[in-house]
Parts: structure tokens; sequence; C-alpha cells
């Protein structure tokens, strides 16, 4: 751009013929942008945004009809369905973190120090991820059978234990479901773990067994921290796929026995296509983003503080 020799600023005529230049010059990579862009947009914000402006709005199906401010949350927040919803996703959340988290660090754990068969042990644990949604719900339905002859309970019942009514039985439901999608999910964030173990300098443990450290040391003072920001990872993600947990309970349960095992975005799902209330499942869908979005921001700034710490 050209200087001003009196003042020493640059002009507007200057500025534009630059900013023109950097365009012509630029062109190619906007070129390769615009079609993600676009389709971004129209695919992922456009949806987004079209689903929280329906949700101020007093729907008939899916059409808006008149513009009713917050009424459509009121009535998702005091709909007593609601309350028990909410209720069961946080016993998911705590069920996956107890029987989900842990697991597939301890898997990538035992497998990072095998010494042969290592590539089958690692497809065996990827598998399950490879199956549709759909089709394992169908499957594990199968197995939880809770009449005599299902196949879990025939299992039970030959070391003498009681046939269980899984699904059916509301104080096993969540637990049952969650050990489905466990089943079915632990794989991938496995191999995650396994890769992040495999870039651990080796050079460490050498040392740390040069000074006498045991199994345990090592793990808790050179695997652990080594990957520790992709547990913390994984722990945020953990959390948000169990907030939006659909396919098993719908499969499975269809959110019952009486609401036992009912998710937010079963119910969701129900408002939209079962009872024809688009304005409440798009109510129901911005007040699980907003919980979403709370919790995380609030994990961030805790892992900040540990950090500073």
């Amino acid at each position: 751009m050209s200087e001003n020799a009196s003042t020493g600023t640059y002009t507007p005529k200057r500025k534009k013929s630059s900013l023109i230049m950097y365009w012509m010059k630029e062109w190619s990579s906007w070129l390769l942008i615009i079609p993600t862009l676009l389709f971004f947009f129209f695919f992922s914000w456009q949806p987004l945004l079209s689903g929280v402006w329906l949700s101020f709005f007093k729907t008939k199906g899916f059409k808006a009809e008149g513009f009713n401010g917050l009424q459509n949350y009121i009535d998702v927040v005091t709909n007593s369905v609601f309350q028990q919803t909410l209720i069961n996703t946080f016993v998911y959340v705590l069920w996956s973190l107890v029987i989900g988290f842990v697991f597939p660090i301890v898997v990538a754990v035992m497998i990072n120090e095998m010494r042969h068969f290592k590539s089958f042990f690692r497809f065996s644990a990827f598998f399950p991820s490879m199956i549709p949604g759909i089709a394992a719900s169908l499957l594990w339905m199968f197995l939880f059978e809770p009449s005599e002859n299902g196949m879990i309970n025939r299992i039970l019942g030959s070391v003498g234990i009681q046939p269980l009514g899984w699904l059916q039985d509301p104080n096993l439901t969540i637990v049952t479901i969650i050990l489905t999608i466990t089943w079915r999910n632990f794989g991938a964030t496995t191999l995650l773990y396994l890769a992040s173990l495999q870039g651990v300098n080796n050079d460490l443990y050498e040392a740390a067994s040069m000074d006498g450290a045991g199994i345990w040391s090592k793990f808790r003072n050179i695997t652990l921290p080594q990957v520790a920001p992709l547990i913390g990872l994984t722990l945020i993600l953990q959390v948000s796929g169990v907030f939006q947990i659909f396919n098993e309970p719908l499969v499975l349960t269809e959110g019952g026995p009486n609401n036992a095992s009912m998710t937010l975005q079963l119910q969701s799902y129900f408002y939209a296509f079962r009872y024809f209330e688009a304005g409440h499942s798009a109510a129901l869908g911005v007040i699980t983003f907003l919980i979403l979005m709370v919790m995380t921001i609030y994990y961030f700034r805790l892992q900040k503080k540990w950090d500073r710490e």
C-alpha cells in the first residue's frame, strides 16, 4: 500500500486495491473452502438455528402457527416426564462413568503390554464399534430376554441364580442399557488410548525400572500423566454422548418401563414424531444443548484451575 508523505498514513484507495489483490491471489483457496462452508451451513447451522427459532412458536405438526415466547420451554420443564427423564440422564452418566470410563483405559494398557497377537486384540476390541447401533440393540434384546429361555438367564440359571427381569426391571434397565452401549463403543476409545500409550517414551520406563519403580508406580507417575489430556477429552465426549443416547433405549425399552429408561433425545423424538409437537421437541433440544454447554464450560474452568495449581 502507498503511504501519504505528509501524514505517514495509508490511503483508503490503496487499502481497497490491496484487498482486491489479496482476493485475486487467494481466490483458489476460497474456491476450495466455499463448498465446505455451504455444506456446513445448510446441513448443520441452518437446521440448528431453525430448531431454536421453532422452539419459540406454537406448532401444529411441524408448522409454526404463532409466536408463544417461552411457553414451549415452560410446558417441557413442568412436565413430570421431563423431570424423570433428567434424573434418568444423570443416572445414565453415573453408570457410564462407573462401567464404561475406566474399562477402555485398562484394555488399552493390557493390549499395549502384549508381545504377541496385539493386532488380533486391537481388531477384537474395535469390532463391536463396526456393528450398526440398531442391529447391536436387537442382538442384546435377544440376549436379555427376561424369561427362563433368555440366553443370559440360562447361563445364570446354570449356576443357581434365578432369572432376572433385565429390561423389564426398572432397577436394572439403565445399567443393562449402559452395558450394551459400553460393549459397542469402548473399542474406538481403547484405540485412542492405545495410540497415546505407544507415544510414551520408553526411556522413561527404563529409567523408572533402574530406580526400582514397580508396575503401579510406573502407571501412576508415567503412564497416567501422559494420557491425562486424552482422559479429560474422552470424559467430555462420553458425558455429551450419554446425554444424547437414543438408539438403545428406543429399540430395547422405548423408554419404559414407566419411563424408567427414558432419555432426553428419546423424549424429544416422541414429541416430534409420536405427539407431533415440534415446538416442544425443539425446546427440549435447546434445553439439552444448554445443559451440556454449562457442564462443558464448568469442566474447562476446573481444568484450567488444576493446570495452574
